[in-house]
């Protein structure tokens, strides 16, 4: 038994040892040497390099979601037909939207390099008011992609920029507040590819000059010759004071807009705009959009308009914002919303709407509202997720 017992043991431990002597022999592949994505705070939150190269990018953008009522005029679509008898229903207006954003930064010896695009993806019901199918049947307002649009995709070196934008007629004066629906009385055209120089001070004076094609039937430039926008402004701790002036080559008039923005306190901020254009060589007709002579920047109706305004932050969430605006044809729109933050990055928007069409009786200037009646009002409820 001992000689037997000695012999297994002796086995077991040869085993043994040859199987260490095994493991030993097995070489790991060291891993290859990971390349992580580098943080780069060169431009603000959210930049990383693009690995191999200099140029910092950030993604972003916004999920939203809009539940809309009321009548067609305050807000766009609120008419559909019974699919039985088809008979007229006020419905209501839903849309759905991804927005996705990207900006690039990279720093050269000619200055910053930058570009940033906006493309907009929408799914919801649109106002096909009155149009039927080839059976005969009428569609009213139906549910559906509504297609993919590019807002925005422009390159820009130290301070010329290049590509698709939005006027320098409205961006560089800044929008009509913080509501919703900011153009019950318009204030400008927006989509055009610009040629565009804007030069900061870096004490508070400002100036852009922008070369700009236009967009749309009225809107697109008709010969070599661009439209032309220049501005400047002076911002301040207290606030700041702008004026734009734009030529529209197609009728060869000018418009014009001066704004002032006071920030009274930590938790209030008010503006008003006024904005004068000619319009002796404003023939548009009136089934084009927008109707009634009014061009491409002048889109108020008559000569004169004014917008007014404010926010006030009740707390770090919460915050009302309010509009007024007026024109020379009597048109008034009305505007105000609360908006919550629930959490960071998700935001609710509750607003109301109303609008009177001054020049709705008068035949000639009756389409340019999209309203279904002289005075309407409607109202909204918009889910935003940004990020």
């Amino acid at each position: 038994m001992n000689i037997k017992s000695l012999l297994l043991g002796s086995a077991a431990a040869l085993i043994a040892v040859s199987g260490a002597r095994a493991a030993d022999a097995v070489v790991v592949a060291e891993p290859e040497p990971a390349e992580y994505v580098k943080i780069c705070d060169v431009y603000g939150a959210g930049y990383f390099y693009i690995p191999g190269t200099e140029t910092c990018l950030r993604i972003g953008g916004y999920v939203r979601y809009d539940i809309g009522l009321g009548d067609v005029g305050s807000y766009d679509g609120a008419k559909s037909f019974d699919h039985e008898d088809g008979t007229e229903h006020s419905t209501w207006y839903k849309n759905a939207r991804f927005t996705l954003k990207t900006w690039t930064g990279q720093e050269t010896e000619l200055g910053t390099l930058k570009t940033y695009t906006e493309t907009r993806f929408n799914f919801g019901n649109r106002n096909a008011y009155g149009a039927s199918t080839t059976g005969g049947d009428l569609l009213g307002n139906p549910a559906g992609n509504k297609g993919v649009s590019l807002n925005f995709a422009w390159i820009q070196l130290g301070g010329l920029r290049v590509g698709k934008d939005e006027s320098a007629f409205d961006t560089f004066i800044g929008y009509a507040g913080n509501v919703i629906q900011d153009t019950l009385v318009p204030y400008g055209d927006f989509d055009t590819n610009v040629v565009q120089y804007y030069f900061d001070a870096g004490n508070g004076f400002s100036a852009v000059v922008s070369l700009e094609e236009g967009a749309g039937v009225v809107g697109t430039i008709d010969s070599y010759v661009p439209h032309v926008v220049g501005g400047v402004k002076w911002t301040q701790g207290w606030g700041a004071i702008t004026g734009v002036v734009a030529y529209d080559s197609n009728y060869e008039e000018v418009a014009g807009k001066v704004r002032l923005d006071v920030n009274v306190s930590s938790a209030l901020s008010l503006w008003v705009m006024g904005g004068y254009g000619s319009d002796g060589n404003l023939n548009d007709a009136t089934w084009a959009i927008p109707a009634g002579g009014r061009g491409f920047y002048k889109q108020w109706g008559g000569n004169w308009a004014v917008w007014g305004g404010g926010t006030y932050k009740f707390n770090e969430k919460t915050s009302f914002n309010a509009q007024i605006s007026y024109d020379e044809w009597k048109n008034l729109g009305v505007a105000a919303n609360v908006a919550y933050d629930i959490v960071p990055g998700f935001t609710v928007t509750a607003e109301v709407d109303y609008l009177n069409a001054g020049k709705f009786d008068d035949a000639d200037f009756s389409n340019w509202t999209n309203a279904d009646k002289k005075s309407s009002i409607g109202g909204m409820l918009r889910f935003q997720r940004s990020f």
